[in-house]
């Protein structure tokens, strides 16, 4: 696991800390962790060797899954900063779902290499976010996605 200084996956509830992608709580999870880095937002993940899609290339599914948890930490970290707030506030984050993923592929990604996912937010609505996120092995762009993230609707709680 690598790790993000004040990621807001740290701050979410317990209830909802079990993603398999990125709840702290999950003991067989991936435990993608999302922070700040300027205006944007950014994951970092070395991918295992269970993580293979054929020898030497990460699969494509943990790829999707790295842009979709950047994607709704991202979106959290923005609603949190937007309504005043940081994680290390200790003020509990809205915490986001995915209402859309899209992803290209641009490269076949290399095994054994740490992998960062950058994100560029937009706001759509009050409680809806658009993501915009590639996903780097070293300064190669190997996919890009985009997410629209909606605020957890109360049913789920």
């Amino acid at each position: 696991m690598d790790n993000v200084i004040h990621a807001v996956q740290d701050e979410y509830a317990d209830d909802y800390a079990w993603c398999y992608g990125c709840g702290r709580l999950n003991e067989h999870g991936l435990h993608l962790r999302t922070g700040w880095q300027g205006e944007e937002t950014i994951t970092v993940y070395t991918p295992l060797l269970e993580h293979t899609a054929i020898p030497g290339f990460v699969y494509g599914g943990l790829i999707a899954s790295l842009i979709d948890c950047h994607s709704t930490g991202s979106a959290s970290l923005a609603l949190h900063r937007k309504n005043g707030h940081e994680p290390g506030d200790e003020v509990e984050p809205p915490r986001f779902v995915t209402a859309s993923l899209s992803i290209d592929f641009m490269k076949p990604t290399p095994q054994g290499v740490r992998l960062k996912a950058v994100g560029k937010l937009e706001e759509v609505h009050p409680k809806r976010w658009k993501i915009h996120t590639e996903v780097f092995a070293k300064d190669l762009v190997c996919a890009k996605g985009m997410v629209d993230a909606v605020v957890m609707p109360k049913s789920f709680g």
